[in-house]
């Protein structure tokens, strides 16, 4: 039976296409979930520890990536501190950008066009105003390259607000 090749879950399995390049790995459901971002259980992604030395270019951008994505948790900065890609497969890993997930105070995953509600109230820098606990900001869009940063309309004027004090409606 085949197994994924991130976590070895035996089962169906989808083929992830790994950007920018045309190689694919198979998944399993958990991991391809996860991969967009969703929440997986507890523990699951301490696989890349062994995933991250596969003879798969594909499967290496895939571990690399994600080791990223938990880089603050020391498991992951310890395995990403003992990988090594070779400079064509680092400069493949690192051309789809950066893998940043917005998420709510909930841990819930935010979107671009979503609506947002104010968990607190927030001094305006600039603006001369507080935004009030409880006001709805739609239309959110996403900062790509900061996970903690989504921009938003709040009286008439466009913000930043942290994602620790919004939660997704």
């Amino acid at each position: 039976m085949a197994q994924c090749e991130i976590c070895g879950a035996e089962g169906d399995l989808t083929e992830v296409v790994v950007q920018p390049r045309t190689d694919v790995v198979s998944l399993c459901g958990t991991c391809a979930s996860g991969l967009k971002g969703e929440a997986v259980p507890e523990g699951h992604w301490e696989a890349l520890t062994t995933s991250m030395w596969s003879e798969s270019d594909a499967v290496k951008v895939v571990s690399w990536r994600l080791l990223n994505r938990f880089r603050e948790e020391g498991w992951a900065a310890d395995a990403l501190d003992m990988l090594y890609l070779e400079p064509e497969v680092e400069e493949w890993a690192k051309a789809a950008g950066p893998d940043v997930i917005h998420r709510d105070s909930l841990g819930a995953v935010l979107s671009s066009g979503d609506t947002v509600v104010l968990i607190k109230d927030l001094p305006v820098k600039g603006g001369g105003f507080t935004a009030k606990r409880g006001t709805a900001v739609r239309g959110i869009s996403l900062v790509q390259d900061n996970e903690n940063h989504i921009e938003g309309r709040v009286e008439g004027q466009r913000i930043v607000i942290l994602t620790e004090f919004v939660k997704k409606r």
